[in-house]
């Protein structure tokens, strides 16, 4: 049957409009739409110990500021962070204790781009609340006795605090073998820095060198000051990590964290300003 012309054209457009109410191909939807690489999903931070507490605060704000984007944060001796890394840990972005160990997956071609510093710290001495050894200078350390905690090998707090005793040992007052009489009296060596403030505050040493920063987290110690001209200034770096399916947002978490916002609050937590 043939179809009169005046009906051709209503069929036509009864099909069109079928046609068009599939679904849409990707270009069709607006771009305004589609959430942005650096807003949305998730984004694993493996990050030194004693930016535990100051990364809460920074989750907070940043999730806030980007509509999608969740922080799961985990945290650890860098140096053990480095390693796991290396090992293919799942990590987005690394924020170490120091710029060795970012650095070191810089150099192995594991890191997408630079090293960015973004926060700085110094070290102090703690000891218990009630400081049962009596402890009122850093040359008390040195003391027959004392029972010191330390960390491991390697870890940055470690590296940092050897450094110190040397320095230490040059001032006067200070024995000249005072970095080997404090060493002597190291009873634990811990996996991070956090175990320290720990182990000291429940009375299990005497004494421990650990960050400025650190020191604040706990009411259990008491810190004793260091002499400013003896005391080691530390570094704190990060990378995105090249494996990382969201390298882009990464860095752009980096770019964030060495901005106004973020260091609006590691200042709280008594952080410095990077060098």
């Amino acid at each position: 049957m043939r179809l009169r012309p005046s009906l051709v054209i209503p069929i036509l457009a009864v099909a069109l409009a079928a046609c068009s109410s599939g679904s849409a191909s990707p270009s069709a939807v607006p771009a305004s739409s589609a959430p942005s690489a650096a807003a949305a999903g998730e984004l694993q931070v493996y990050a030194a110990a004693s930016l535990k507490a100051v990364l809460a605060k920074v989750k907070t704000a940043y999730e806030a500021a980007n509509p999608g984007t969740t922080l799961t944060v985990s945290t650890d001796s860098s140096s053990a962070l480095e390693t796991k890394i290396e090992q293919g840990a799942p990590a987005d972005v690394f924020l170490s204790a120091d710029t060795k160990n970012p650095q070191t997956l810089v150099d192995r071609s594991l890191a997408a781009g630079s090293v960015v510093k973004f926060a700085g710290n110094l070290l102090t001495v703690i000891v218990p609340t009630a400081n049962p050894k009596g402890i009122r200078t850093p040359a008390d350390l040195a003391t027959p006795g004392v029972k010191i905690i330390a960390c491991a090998d390697g870890v940055p707090i470690q590296r940092y605090t050897l450094t110190l005793l040397g320095n230490l040992a040059k001032v006067s007052g200070y024995p000249a073998d005072y970095a080997a009489r404090e060493t002597a009296n190291v009873v634990s060596h811990e996996d991070n820095v956090g175990a320290i403030v720990t182990k000291v505050g429940l009375g299990e040493g005497d004494a421990g060198i650990v960050y400025v920063t650190d020191a604040r987290t706990s009411d259990k110690v008491t810190t004793v000051a260091i002499p400013a001209d003896s005391n080691v200034p530390a570094a704190y770096g990060g990378v995105a990590v090249k494996a990382s399916m969201r390298a882009g947002a990464a860095s752009s978490f980096l770019t964030w964290l060495e901005g106004t916002d973020g260091q609006a609050i590691l200042a709280t937590f008594g952080f410095l300003p990077p060098s």
